[in-house]
């Protein structure tokens, strides 16, 4: 994948000395969000000649990003702060973005963080701190997700990031262990499993990875379309390939088992689709009360600590009837595209 970059406002011929630590930020085509979370990491508690912004443009011909950045990098200059553009010259998702970022950053620490999240004033300080600290090779720090008093099913899902044990939304990462495991995966198209897969990849080369609770970013839930919950069940086909990969792991870190009421949904409702066709009617009705208590159950479960407004209610009730379903379909095409034995 090839890639070009440039540094606003800085003499070629008379390059600065390489930074601390390179804060990597992947993008596609929504510069007002980008435009905070930078301005949040040119805010930091860290000298500006310490660290670089390097930002990647998944969607180079979308203009308005470029021309923010330009501007942006032009501002920052001025302050010794260096911000470089790297546009990745064919749209691949986030895994291929930071591998390009990683890979024009100068400095021996990579940070990376999301074009949607708000870093503390300290990130940058700790995550250095707590590297050199703990001698480590990554460090995992803190995601704070906030959420309203009633949160719908979507915001609650979205939530669990904050809960995870290595996310690319707040990781620091030596390149020399980026170097060593060659990065990220970039058949991981989508923003899913490719930080988890990354983690793994660090474990097997025992890699040294610690926490650092007080590098904190601020990762608002951005607002979703309506039944978003259906396109998100294609994240199972990822789940394959991580699975493909690292299946130990994945059973110890990530699912130690199927998921059994997807299964038992489906194969409820085929059974009594089949059982009708062929004329056993009892089985038939037997089969189809089964689905529908499983379904009311899983309806049930997601509802139980979100909001319960008609429009959130109409649309539990009908994603709900096809999620389990829409998984499942993700889940084998998956374990048939990568050959793998997931269920």
């Amino acid at each position: 994948m090839s890639t070009s970059s440039r540094v606003g406002s800085v003499d070629a011929s008379a390059p600065a000395p390489a930074p601390d630590i390179s804060v990597v930020v992947p993008t596609y085509r929504r510069p007002a969000m980008l435009e905070t979370c930078l301005d949040a990491v040119a805010a930091q508690q860290l000298d500006c000649t310490r660290y670089e912004i390097v930002v990647c443009d998944d969607g180079p011909e979308d203009v308005a990003t470029r021309a923010f950045v330009d501007r942006f990098a032009a501002r920052q200059a001025a302050r010794g702060l260096a911000v470089r553009y790297v546009p990745v010259t064919a749209t691949q998702g986030p895994a291929a973005a930071r591998n390009a970022g990683w890979r024009a950053a100068r400095a021996p620490l990579v940070a990376f963080t999301d074009d949607d999240t708000i870093p503390d004033p300290r990130w940058l300080a700790a995550g250095l701190a707590a590297t050199a600290r703990a001698n480590a090779d990554a460090v995992s720090g803190r995601i704070v997700m906030p959420l309203p008093d009633h949160p719908s099913d979507y915001e609650l899902d979205a939530s669990g990031l904050s809960c995870a044990e290595f996310a690319t939304a707040n990781v620091f990462v030596r390149r020399a262990a980026l170097e060593a495991t060659g990065g990220f995966d970039e058949r991981f198209t989508a923003a899913w499993r490719e930080d988890s897969d990354l983690q793994f990849m660090l474990l097997n080369a025992g890699c040294r990875i610690v926490r650092a609770d007080d590098a904190i970013v601020v990762h608002p839930v951005r607002p979703a379309r309506w039944g978003v919950s259906l396109h998100q069940q294609k994240k199972s086909f990822f789940e394959a390939l991580l699975f493909r990969k690292h299946p130990a792991m994945y059973r110890q870190r990530i699912d130690a088992r199927p998921p059994l009421r997807y299964y038992a949904i489906v194969c409820s409702a085929v059974c009594g689709l089949l059982a009708g066709l062929a004329g056993f009617g009892a089985l038939a009705w037997c089969a189809l009360l089964i689905w529908a208590c499983l379904t009311a159950g899983f309806c049930m479960q997601r509802l139980r600590h979100t909001r319960r407004d008609w429009p959130h209610l109409a649309e539990m009730v009908w994603t709900s009837l096809l999620i389990p379903f829409l998984s499942v379909y993700w889940r084998l095409y998956g374990a048939f595209r990568f050959k793998v034995m997931f269920l």
